[in-house]
């Protein structure tokens, strides 16, 4: 294969000590064809990736858990705060006088009373009493602004339907009767702002088998 001169560039032959056309001595290397000029370049190493910092994700989703900690335990006192001031509200407006036997319940908005002996008149019944009846256990009274409400518990020997024959007279044929073989209702309405309902019973098992008569009357202003 052909060389050429490095001094000029003439074609010598391989074993040629001098260049034909310049005179040059051939020692040196030749250039090959279409070879590319050696070079002494040094390559640099790559610089290292950035290492990323740790991330801080963790530690921000722990302060925010903390502030909604930190509300709920916040609510949950001023929530208890608030339900004791209302007791303590609430103790200071009622007034509780009598024992278990006689009991009123004093309030802003009214009294309710409860007795278990008290008897009340055929007035504030808004009938009669049974003739005979004795006083049972559940009597009360109630008197809230708006409406006022009597409730008459009462035993008899007497059957279930000699009670109910008399309160169906007492009533008149305008009240309303509900019939089961162990109760019966008699309600009447005087009006939109009066009313009387009779509930008398009879069970054997029951306050010594004796008949229990419940009058409520109620009446609102």
């Amino acid at each position: 294969m052909a060389s050429f001169c490095t001094k000029c560039g003439a074609a010598v032959s391989p074993d040629a000590p001098f260049c034909t056309a310049c005179g040059a001595p051939t020692g040196a290397a030749a250039i090959q064809p279409g070879a590319p000029p050696a070079s002494n370049y040094t390559y640099a190493a790559a610089p290292a990736a950035p290492v990323a910092p740790p991330s801080s994700g963790g530690g921000s989703a722990l302060k925010i858990i903390l502030i909604i900690v930190g509300v709920f335990v916040a609510l949950g006192i001023i929530a208890v705060s608030i339900f004791a001031f209302t007791v303590w509200r609430v103790s200071r407006a009622i007034h509780v006088d009598g024992n278990g036997d006689n009991m009123s319940v004093h309030t802003p908005g009214g009294t309710v009373s409860a007795s278990t002996a008290k008897t009340y008149s055929a007035e504030e019944l808004g009938t009669d009493i049974y003739p005979g009846a004795q006083t049972g256990d559940g009597s009360m009274k109630v008197d809230l602004p708006g409406v006022k409400m009597v409730t008459g518990i009462y035993l008899t020997t007497d059957s279930k339907d000699q009670v109910v024959d008399f309160y169906k007279a007492k009533l008149g044929s305008g009240a309303s009767v509900m019939d089961t073989s162990e109760t019966t209702m008699i309600t009447l309405g005087r009006g939109q702002q009066d009313s009387v309902m009779v509930t008398v019973t009879q069970n054997p098992s029951q306050d010594n088998g004796k008949t229990k008569i419940a009058i409520v009357h109620t009446k609102k202003s």
